[in-house]
């Protein structure tokens, strides 16, 4: 499906250059638990910080499991840098996990719209963290997380020179990327990291 993405994606000029000078396909593979649980933590917080957290609180918890998360030590995880509401949003999850079918298998047959609303049923798992989901770990072709802020600002400027847009107007952007516009936003994150 890569490969017929980036056909796609280079009929647009400025995906077609991007395409020359990025690979966003180079984040390790996780499970879809862990998945999660990095979305949730990378809620709010830049990049950096988001890694710092992240890696912190992954050596606490050792094995990054539903089971691993219910048991851990809150007090613990406080001291890797997460918030009391993050600790909260990781505990609703591992619950979520173990009490529904969550993994690809289990939700294959659910449009992308049903995987948001049933993921976003559980507490702390908000649209943009459903879509994280639905890209890095569905491996859904065709979405667009306007709700991010990276994916706004790269798609300004990347097409209106860091001028401001309307989601109306970067919706129309990326319509050239269609059906595979979760790979166009691979392409506009790596492009805005990059800067």
């Amino acid at each position: 499906m890569r490969s017929q993405a980036e056909a796609v994606l280079r009929e647009d000029p400025v995906m077609a250059e991007l395409l020359e000078r990025h690979d966003p396909y180079t984040e390790r593979d996780r499970e879809p638990f862990e998945r999660l649980c990095v979305s949730i933590i990378n809620q709010q917080l830049s990049t950096e910080s988001a890694a710092a957290v992240r890696e912190r609180a992954f050596e606490t918890l050792g094995e990054v499991t539903p089971e691993r998360v219910l048991s851990a030590d809150e007090a613990a995880l406080r001291d890797a840098g997460l918030s009391a509401s993050k600790v909260e949003y990781l505990h609703n999850a591992a619950s979520a996990f173990q009490r529904d079918d969550l993994t690809p298998a289990g939700l294959a047959d659910d449009s992308d719209d049903a995987v948001v609303d049933r993921l976003t049923e559980i507490k702390g798992i908000g649209t943009w963290t459903a879509e994280m989901y639905l890209i890095f770990v569905l491996e859904r072709p065709d979405v667009l997380p306007l709700g991010d802020l990276a994916v706004r600002r790269g798609i300004e400027q990347l097409y209106a020179d860091g001028g401001e847009m309307t989601r109306a107007e970067m919706r129309e952007a990326a319509e050239a990327w269609r059906p595979y516009r979760s790979h166009g936003t691979r392409y506009v994150w790596a492009a805005y990291e990059s800067e």
